[in-house]
């Protein structure tokens, strides 16, 4: 095996995590974020080569991954809606025990595609700046979308405390 391809294996195997956490925010079906997986591994070997390691390789996977998401979820748009003959695997109620992990990802799952991805930095402990750099916005883009995303959030769980009453 030569040593480039050994390298990615071993950035691979270290970051993983990364990409299955990406692939279960924007897929539900475990097949669908299965296929999504494979797509950000091929992403990141066709630019393996260039990467000159500017950024921390997390970082240059987070880039790459949301980017192949947000480019796969564009052309699954464009395409007629099929139904899955799978049923999903678990529901959000139904497979977090703590019911405040289970709201974050009810939220989260609510947002859009480019909202989740910067959620999804975000909480990763990612500045704005670095989002920004990332997801190719402006910083107050970034933050102004950050501001919305939070002032949504506060109606959301003040409804949906109202509602445990």
């Amino acid at each position: 095996m030569n040593s480039s391809k050994k390298r990615f294996l071993e950035v691979l195997d270290k970051h993983h995590g990364i990409i299955k956490s990406l692939c279960k925010v924007y897929y539900t079906q475990v097949d669908d974020q299965r296929d999504a997986e494979q797509d950000i591994i091929l992403q990141l070997w066709k630019s393996f080569d260039t990467f000159r390691g500017d950024a921390q390789v997390s970082t240059w996977i987070y880039k790459v991954g949301l980017n192949t998401l947000l480019s796969k979820n564009k052309k699954e748009q464009k395409r007629p809606k099929q139904e899955s003959i799978t049923p999903t695997h678990e529901s959000i109620s139904t497979s977090f025990h703590d019911d405040d992990l289970a709201l974050l990802k009810q939220l989260i799952q609510s947002l859009k595609k480019v909202d989740k991805a910067l959620v999804i930095l975000y909480l990763e402990g990612y500045s704005t700046k670095e989002i920004a750099e990332m997801m190719q916005l402006t910083q107050s883009n970034v933050t102004t979308r950050m501001s919305r995303i939070k002032k949504e959030w506060k109606s959301k769980v003040k409804t949906y405390s109202y509602e445990l009453r």
